[in-house]
């Protein structure tokens, strides 16, 4: 094995075990959460195998932007994914094993549902370890990287938008909660919900000064970010509340009204997730 195949292996290497641990870091929140113990075992199966379906490309996408290693073609990106998922299941049995979430006696169709739902935001965090866990240089070269892709992809940062909002939403979709603010909510709250949903957004991406924080062209005026980024950003996050609402069965046997309320309370977290993701990664 030559010096440069060798480096090559131990940067990869290196690279899986920030994913084990971005995996670990980013999953733990649902992999400690009941309901999702509980929709791992009775959520319907088409809906578990269409997440599955969707969330790969999601990986590929990701990982072409941030893989293991910096990847050059889609089968680079398509191993990380495969990768990050295999991550996601690894981390996903041990830690329920680890709880007593799954138990000799228990079916092994239980068994499956369980890791294969915690694996996806699992899978999402490995690839995650790699942009937030990552040494410095590799950090900076990221850095660069990203200032010479924001300029030329606009789809890419809406995707990267997307991703933020899916991981958080992930997260807090399968809980009660979001199912009872939204029957307490008047539609005053959630005309201010939406309203203060996409300002925060828009502060956190263009006036905190965060690391990260993007900055107007020198012409352009102030409103352009907000009708350009911000906005979309929010329906991007709307369309992706929708659906993970629906996978894990918050829409079902309600009205149109409360199933608009719903959504509105998953998009503030969303929103929130969204742009952390463009400051991030």
């Amino acid at each position: 094995m030559t010096a440069d195949n060798q480096s090559e292996t131990t940067r990869f290497a290196i690279g899986l075990l920030r994913g084990a641990a971005g995996a670990l870091i980013f999953g733990i929140p649902m992999l400690m959460t009941m309901e999702l113990w509980f929709l791992g075992f009775y959520m319907p199966r088409e809906r578990l195998l269409l997440l599955l379906v969707v969330i790969f490309p999601v990986l590929v996408l990701l990982a072409r932007r941030i893989g293991f290693e910096h990847t050059f073609t889609w089968s680079e990106a398509a191993r990380d994914a495969i990768v990050a998922y295999a991550l996601g299941i690894l981390t996903s049995a041990v830690i329920l094993t680890l709880l007593g979430i799954l138990m000799a006696d228990q079916p092994v169709r239980e068994w499956i549902g369980k890791i294969a739902l915690q694996a996806v935001p699992a899978s999402i965090g490995a690839l995650l370890g790699r942009s937030q866990l990552g040494g410095q240089e590799e950090q900076d070269g990221q850095e660069q990287d990203q200032t010479e892709e924001a300029s030329t992809s606009y789809a890419g940062e809406l995707f990267m938008m997307g991703v933020g909002a899916l991981f958080l939403n992930l997260n807090i979709a399968p809980t009660e909660e979001i199912i009872a603010i939204s029957y307490k909510m008047t539609h005053w709250h959630s005309m201010a919900t939406i309203v203060i949903s996409i300002l925060l957004m828009h502060a956190f991406v263009y006036a905190a000064q965060f690391r990260g924080t993007h900055t107007l062209a020198g012409n352009a005026p102030a409103w352009h970010a907000l009708v350009r980024f911000t906005l979309p950003g929010y329906i991007v996050t709307s369309l992706i509340s929708v659906y993970v609402l629906w996978t894990f069965g918050r829409l079902d046997d309600t009205s149109l009204t409360q199933a608009m309320m719903s959504m509105i309370v998953l998009n503030f977290p969303g929103a929130v997730g969204a742009a952390s993701a463009r400051l991030v990664l």
